[in-house]
């Protein structure tokens, strides 16, 4: 009954496709203008990717930090090498740059050599006030030498903060309006005003000036992502496309396949807008991969219709019979594979969410468009003609099918043994694996952003922030003489961890306070003791001593202080030692009965959101693994074919995953995609190869050995065919200059190819050797629905 149904709702939508196809046509090109509309929604995120949901303890906190003291991700720094500056016209054209960006309304503050405070006594030694280190332009070497001398041996407050300790790289930083950092109007300002003022000057002085800091990472890091995204359409497209015209020699079938996926991938963005979502380093990926498994689709149709035009040439028939018997079974496998990609709706991670509601969407759709636009493009052309039918004939793979049989039959202990070795080589690279919560891994290294990333992080160890508050739990409490000193002892040890810079919080300030007080000796660059907080008492009072963005280390009442420092680019595993041993010397310092304490930052939330979203990733591959189970249970009714189905899809995943961990690729936000969605699309061929499987069965009276070898010969080329298809396409993404997109590419390639050879190697293995357990007709019941039509696979 439910097959009968079946043809009948096959027969159906033939009849009403290609019934309606002047209607239908109308409705695809109303739907893609429609969709095109909401282009102008299309939005490229500002922000970094938030891994952790909204409501995760990490978050609140960081979000308790930001309501308190701002945003912390509004730096960008410019710095400059020392030798550089060897005469005062650089010098002062280095101190012009820095006026002229401060001139910006998008520039909340500028601290550099251009006005960098100097805190003094005054001369009647009544109060502290504040003076400029540079006073106007230098006229000579001589005045420039001094000014060095000056900064370099007699203001340690600076260390590290405008110049380097180890190199003596000076920088200037740039604080930007905390309410434009996750904005457009960021990116406007750095693309189209600071890189060109910055250019300019750097030309005009012959200056080698590096740039950095997180809204700068940000911004470049995301424009490289829109460039990319047409690369990645045009490689995708051409790749793709050559291989269909290679398999079936028709410049018309490959011009429909085309049309097909472009429309696909101009109903991506549609839906991209129409949602809002932001185009991220994921959500860019779905166009291209549109593109990928698309082109599949199209084979499947154009190739069974031109097996239908040779066998009677009957063109109504074959349109009809492309969409009764290729519709099921492309169904079936664009399900399976929306199925992979909808298991991330399932995570608490709005980036993996966005991407699998989006992606599982367009995969359907392509679907749907390929179903309809194909056999009604078709229906207005001319027969094809014997030329074009010519690749039906061509057995070029044909050793390779032979081969496949061959091992099948008389080396399955061979395959068993092979299976079971590479089986235990992934598990010993599986313990190999290592996680990588790094802001910077993916980026591409051959910019120059990354290269400045760098740079500064040997100069001044470490670009990533890492913040810490403390709550004294008293009004002014940050003040005093005992908290001071805890904060000192806080800094002593973050100055003693080689992955920390050095720290900036207001003790930095009254260290530079007593400096001032006993007339700018360096040697008195500590905090004052009592009696000489108690002389220093009247020259703070009124004196307006703050030194520019000091203010935002202290809150307005006192109680709060905040410490900042900055955290090396290294492994997760390195990051949570050096994390947990911070946040022991905090508690240490700070008990928790007198003290709350607080450590976050950006460095931190996306470190912590990697290893949620391992936690997630086995999650949604176990979401993944028992939904595709029901889905096989309910076409084949036999809980034992579901083991065997998975088997030669799991392998390939386990043989990946050792494969990361002997080439040293980590678990991070990128190649965690890589197992779903690689166990989505490989459950494809599981499934036509169990399909067509069973209908050998019924025709060879429940011949076993007939029906796997007849499953081999009729599935294998079509199986090869796809294959190198989805493995061409997704190597496309090997060409990003995005470290995780060539990771996730790479991966997603390799084992789908390991899944072509495991369903066309180990399953018929199984199927054979298992053959009294699984194949009879007890326990191969008849399917829910027909997969595959009798001659799907037919060929004469």
């Amino acid at each position: 009954m439910l097959k009968l149904f079946s043809f009948n709702f096959w027969d159906k939508v033939a009849r009403l496709i290609l019934r309606n196809r002047i209607t239908i046509l109308i409705a695809v090109l109303l739907v893609t203008i429609g969709l095109s509309t909401q282009w102008k929604n299309l939005q490229f995120t500002h922000t970094e990717a938030n891994l952790l949901p909204d409501d995760h303890p990490v978050n609140l906190e960081y979000n308790q930090f930001l309501q308190q003291f701002g945003e912390e991700g509004n730096l960008i720094i410019l710095g400059i090498e020392d030798v550089q500056l060897d005469t005062y016209e650089k010098l002062n054209a280095w101190n012009e740059l820095s006026d002229s960006i401060a001139t910006f309304p998008e520039v909340d503050l500028v601290l550099s050599t251009a006005n960098l405070p100097e805190l003094v006594k005054s001369e009647d030694g009544t109060k502290f006030e504040i003076e400029q280190l540079v006073k106007g332009r230098l006229s000579s070497n001589r005045q420039l030498d001094s000014l060095k001398q000056k900064l370099y041996s007699n203001l340690p407050f600076y260390k590290n903060l405008i110049f380097s300790e180890k190199d003596s790289v000076l920088r200037t930083a740039v604080y930007l309006k905390k309410d434009i950092v996750n904005t457009v109007a960021r990116k406007e300002f750095v693309l189209e005003d600071l890189n060109p003022l910055i250019e300019r000057y750097a030309q005009q002085a012959d200056l080698d000036i590096k740039i950095s800091g997180m809204p700068y990472i940000r911004t470049l890091n995301a424009q490289n992502i829109v460039d990319e995204i047409g690369v990645f359409l045009l490689a995708a497209l051409l790749i793709t496309s050559g291989i269909f015209f290679f398999f079936f020699r028709s410049w018309r079938a490959t011009f429909i396949s085309i049309v097909t996926v472009v429309i696909g991938v101009m109903w991506a963005f549609g839906i991209l807008g129409l949602l809002q979502f932001e185009i991220t380093v994921l959500t860019a990926l779905i166009p291209p991969l549109i593109i990928v498994i698309g082109i599949p689709n199209c084979i499947f149709l154009i190739n069974k219709y031109q097996q239908e035009i040779k066998k009677h040439g009957n063109q109504a028939k074959s349109l009809q019979r492309v969409i009764t018997k290729v519709g099921n079974a492309t169904l079936m496998t664009n399900l399976t594979t929306a199925s992979g990609f909808a298991t991330f709706i399932f995570t608490e991670s709005t980036l993996l969410k966005e991407f699998g509601i989006v992606a599982s969407i367009c995969i359907v759709c392509i679907f749907l468009i390929s179903l309809m636009v194909i056999p009604i493009i078709y229906s207005y052309l001319a027969i094809p003609k014997k030329r074009h039918l010519e690749h039906l004939r061509k057995r070029w793979i044909g050793a390779f099918v032979d081969w496949m049989e061959a091992m099948v039959r008389n080396h399955r202990i061979s395959i068993y043994i092979s299976s079971v070795i590479v089986l235990i080589i992934s598990m010993i690279g599986i313990y190999q694996i290592r996680v990588s919560g790094s802001l910077i891994e993916d980026m591409p290294k051959g910019q120059q952003f990354y290269k400045d990333i760098k740079f500064f992080e040997d100069s001044f160890d470490g670009i990533m922030p890492v913040e810490i508050v403390i709550d004294t739990k008293k009004k002014e409490g940050v003040t005093s003489s005992k908290n001071l000193k805890k904060l000192d002892k806080l800094e002593e040890h973050i100055l003693e961890t080689p992955e920390l810079s050095r720290p900036l919080s207001v003790v930095s300030l009254v260290k530079y306070s007593k400096q001032a007080f006993y007339g700018g000796d360096p040697e008195f660059y500590d905090l004052p003791t009592s009696n000489e907080r108690m002389f220093m008492a009247p020259l703070m009072e009124g004196s307006g001593s703050d030194i520019g963005l000091m203010s935002s280390y202290v809150d307005s009442t006192g109680r709060y202080a905040r410490v900042t420092t900055f955290m090396k680019d290294m492994g997760t595993d390195r990051m949570e030692r050096v994390e947990e041993n911070l946040i022991a010397e905090i508690n240490t310092i700070f008990p928790a009965e007198k003290y709350d304490t607080l450590v976050t930052g950006k460095a931190l939330v996306f470190q912590k959101g990697t290893n949620y979203l391992i936690n997630n990733l086995i999650i949604s591959l176990s979401l993944a693994i028992i939904l595709i189970a029901l889905f096989m249970a309910w076409m084949f009714k036999s809980f034992k074919m579901i083991l065997v189905s998975l088997v030669p899809n799991l392998l390939p995943l386990l043989i990946t995953a050792g494969l990361m961990g002997y080439i040293g690729v980590p678990i991070k936000p990128s190649t965690i995609l890589v197992f779903s969605i690689a166990f989505g699309i490989s459950v494809d061929d599981t499934i036509h190869f169990l399909a067509k499987y069973r209908q050998e069965l019924i025709a060879n009276d429940w011949k076993i050995k007939r029906s796997v070898y007849g499953a081999l010969r009729e599935t294998g080329v079509s199986m090869f065919y796809t294959s190198i298809v989805l493995f061409f396409g997704f190597s496309t993404f090997t060409i990003s200059s995005f470290g995780g997109t060539v990771a996730l590419g790479a991966l997603v390639s390799a084992t789908l190819l390991f899944a072509m050879l495991a369903n066309l190697l180990l399953l018929p293995s199984m199927l054979l050797s298992l053959e009294r357990q699984i194949a009879n007709k007890e326990t191969i019941k008849q399917p829910a629905i027909p997969i595959i039509a009798k001659d799907l696979y037919e060929e004469e």
